[in-house]
C-alpha cells in the first residue's frame, strides 16, 4: 500500500492525529510526515546509493546550535579510518545513461529471488489471531523500482550497499527520530546499525583505548561488559537506586577520581540504559535525567544512550484490577508520546549524546536492524568504520522493514504497534507482579515494579539465610539458583550483571523476565520460585 501524499486531518480513531494548522512550521505529526517528504531525485534510491540523513528531516535547524567536536576523546584507530574508497564511486551509478564496468556488484540477473511476500497485521489490528484471520499480504517484486512500482526493490536491497544503510528504509528512521526526540542542536545524522550490541562494540572502539575505565550503572547489560574486557576498557560501576545510576554518585566517583589507585585516566564515557534498564528494570525520570546529564556537561563525559526498551514505558502498577486495566486504555499518537519520557537526546544540546536505537525489542530481533543519531562528525566516523566491516543491515531485513513501516503501516501505523505492545507488555508486568505478591515470601524477597522493558528484578535478604555468615553471599545465591532450577523454572544469578566483579557488594539479586512466557506459564514459574525460596531459608508454608 504506497502512503499517501498527504493528510491533513486524521481518521477519528482511537489512536488518532490532529489537524496541522501550519504545515510549515508546526511539529511534525505522525499522520503528516509523508506530505512533508521533500521530493527525491531517482538516483537516490539506486543500488548503493550514498544517504546523508540531513536530507530526510522536515523541520530547519539552522537557528539551533551546532554539537560541540569531541576530537580529544576519539580513537587512533576511529582517526586514522578512512572508510571504503571503492564505495565512493557509488554516488556516480545514478549518473543516466552510465555504463559501469568499475564496482563489483553483481547483476540481479543472477540474484535466484523474484518475489518476496509478507503477511502483516492490518492497522489495528495486531494481535496474532487477527493478523492470521485479516492479516493482508504485502509483496516485493525483483524489478519494482525499474518497472516504477516501488522505489525499493529485490534488485535494489538485495545487492551491496552503504554502511548506512539503504536510502529508503533511512529516510522513515530519521522521520521518526524526528518526530520523537526533536533534537535540541543543529548538525544531527542518523545512520544504521546491526543492532545495538554490534553499535555499543564500534562506539567502544572509536571512544577509547586499552586501560581505559568507563562509567556504567552498578549492575548493568552483561554483554556491554564482556564487550569492553577484550578491548582491554573496564566499568566503574555506579550505586543505583529505583530510578536507576545516582548522578550525585557519578559526580563523587569523578571529582575524587585517584589515577593511581584506579589504574586509569578519568572516565569520559558513560553507557547507561535510561529505560527499563536491563537487568534492574529501573527507569529514569525526566529529572534525573537532566540531573545526569548535567553531571556529564561538568566533567565532559560523553554519553550513550542504550534505548531498546524506550516505547515499552508502562502506567504505574496500582495492584487494582480495574485501575490496572482502565491505564490500558488506548491513546492519541500525541498523548503516547507525551507519556514517554524525554530522551537523553531530547536534551542534548551539546552533541554529547549517542543514541543507540534498535528494533529488536519492539518488532524483531532477528531482524538484527538498528540506528545511531548523534552529531554529524560521530556519524560520519561511525558510517566509515561500518563500511569497512558491518557494513549496513542485510538488505533482506531492509526491505521486509521497509515495506512493513513506510508503504504499509507507515508513521501512524507504527505508533499504533507501539501503542498496542506497549499495552501487552503492561498487562505481562501486572501478571508477573501478581504473582510474586501471590507466591513469594515478603520476610526474604522484595521488590520495585518496573516502569518499562521486560525485567523484573528482586532482592533477596540473604542476612536471612539460616546458614549466613557461613555461607557468603555467593554461595547463597548459587544455592538459590540451583534449587529453584530444581523445581523447574530459570531466573538469572544478579551477579552475572556486575559492571565489575572486583568492587565490593553486598546485594543479591536475581532477574525474572516477563517478555517470553505466557500468562499462566509467568505465574507458575513464579510460584516455582516461591516455593524453592522458601525450602532455602526453611520458611514455612
Amino acid at each position: 500500500m504506497a502512503p499517501p501524499s498527504a493528510i491533513e486531518v486524521s481518521a477519528v480513531t482511537d489512536i488518532s492525529g490532529v489537524t496541522i494548522p501550519d504545515p510549515l512550521t508546526a511539529p511534525v505529526q505522525s499522520n503528516d510526515v509523508y506530505g512533508r517528504r521533500r521530493k527525491a531525485d531517482k538516483s537516490q534510491w539506486g543500488v548503493a546509493a550514498p544517504a546523508d540523513s540531513v536530507n530526510f528531516r522536515h523541520k530547519s535547524y539552522e537557528h539551533k546550535p551546532k554539537a560541540k567536536r569531541w576530537d580529544h576523546i576519539i580513537s587512533h584507530e576511529a582517526l586514522i579510518r578512512k572508510g571504503n574508497s571503492l564505495k565512493k564511486a557509488a554516488k556516480y551509478l545514478g549518473k543516466p545513461g552510465i555504463i559501469s564496468l568499475g564496482g563489483g556488484l553483481p547483476s540481479s540477473e543472477y540474484f535466484p529471488f523474484q518475489e518476496l511476500c509478507l503477511k502483516v497485521p492490518q492497522i489495528g489490528h495486531f494481535s496474532e489471531k487477527e493478523a492470521q484471520d485479516t492479516g493482508i499480504v504485502i509483496t516485493a517484486g525483483k524489478h519494482d523500482f525499474a518497472q516504477e512500482k516501488s522505489i525499493f526493490d529485490i534488485a535494489t536491497a538485495f545487492n551491496y550497499g552503504q554502511g548506512s544503510g539503504s536510502a529508503q528504509l533511512l529516510r522513515w528512521i530519521t522521520e521518526h527520530t524526528e518526530m520523537v526526540h526533536d533534537i535540541p542542536y543543529q548538525d544531527w545524522r542518523c545512520t544504521m546499525s546491526i543492532g545495538s550490541t554490534s553499535a555499543l562494540d564500534m562506539s567502544l572502539r572509536m571512544f577509547t583505548r586499552p586501560g581505559d575505565m568507563i562509567l556504567s550503572e552498578g549492575y548493568t547489560f552483561a554483554v556491554a561488559v564482556e564487550t569492553a574486557t577484550p578491548l582491554g576498557v573496564r566499568i566503574a560501576g555506579i550505586p543505583m537506586d529505583a530510578e536507576g545510576l545516582l548522578p550525585e554518585a557519578m559526580d563523587h566517583i569523578l571529582s575524587t577520581w585517584d589515577v593511581s589507585a584506579r589504574g586509569s585516566r578519568k572516565p569520559h564515557l558513560l553507557y547507561t540504559v535510561p529505560t527499563g534498564q536491563n537487568p534492574t528494570g529501573a527507569t529514569q525520570s525526566k529529572e534525573r535525567r537532566l540531573a545526569i546529564y548535567k553531571v556529564c556537561q561538568k566533567h565532559n563525559v560523553y554519553i550513550l544512550e542504550d534505548e531498546p526498551y524506550y516505547f515499552l514505558q508502562m502506567q504505574p502498577y496500582t495492584g487494582t484490577e480495574s485501575e490496572a486495566e482502565s491505564a490500558l486504555q488506548k491513546t492519541s499518537h500525541a498523548d503516547l508520546l507525551q507519556s514517554l519520557v524525554p530522551s537523553l537526546l531530547s536534551m542534548d544540546t551539546d552533541g554529547r549524546v549517542m543514541r543507540l536505537d534498535s528494533f529488536s525489542k519492539v518488532l524483531s530481533p532477528g531482524s538484527r536492524v538498528g540506528w545511531v543519531t548523534a552529531s554529524q562528525q560521530i556519524v560520519t566516523m561511525y558510517q566509515k568504520h561500518a563500511d569497512v566491516s558491518t557494513q549496513g543491515p542485510a538488505g533482506m531485513s531492509q526491505l521486509i522493514l521497509w515495506k512493513l513501516l513506510d508503504e504499509h503501516w507507515g508513521h501512524e501505523g507504527y505508533l499504533d504497534w507501539l501503542g498496542y505492545i506497549r499495552r501487552e507488555y503492561t498487562q505481562r508486568r501486572n501478571v508477573i507482579l501478581r504473582a510474586c505478591e501471590k507466591y513469594l515470601p515478603r520476610e526474604v524477597v522484595s521488590w520495585v515494579a518496573p516502569m518499562a522493558g521486560m525485567f523484573h528484578w528482586l532482592r533477596i535478604h540473604f542476612r536471612a539465610h539460616p546458614s549466613y555468615p557461613t555461607l557468603s553471599i555467593q554461595d547463597i545465591e548459587e544455592s538459590i539458583f540451583l534449587r529453584v532450577i530444581d523445581h523447574g523454572a530459570l531466573v538469572m544469578r544478579g551477579s552475572w550483571f556486575y559492571a565489575n566483579d572486583q568492587d565490593e557488594h553486598d546485594t543479591l539479586f536475581f532477574r525474572a523476565t516477563y517478555a517470553a512466557a505466557p500468562a499462566e506459564k509467568i505465574e507458575e514459574g513464579i510460584r516455582r520460585f516461591g516455593v524453592a525460596l522458601r525450602e532455602e531459608f526453611g520458611i514455612e508454608g
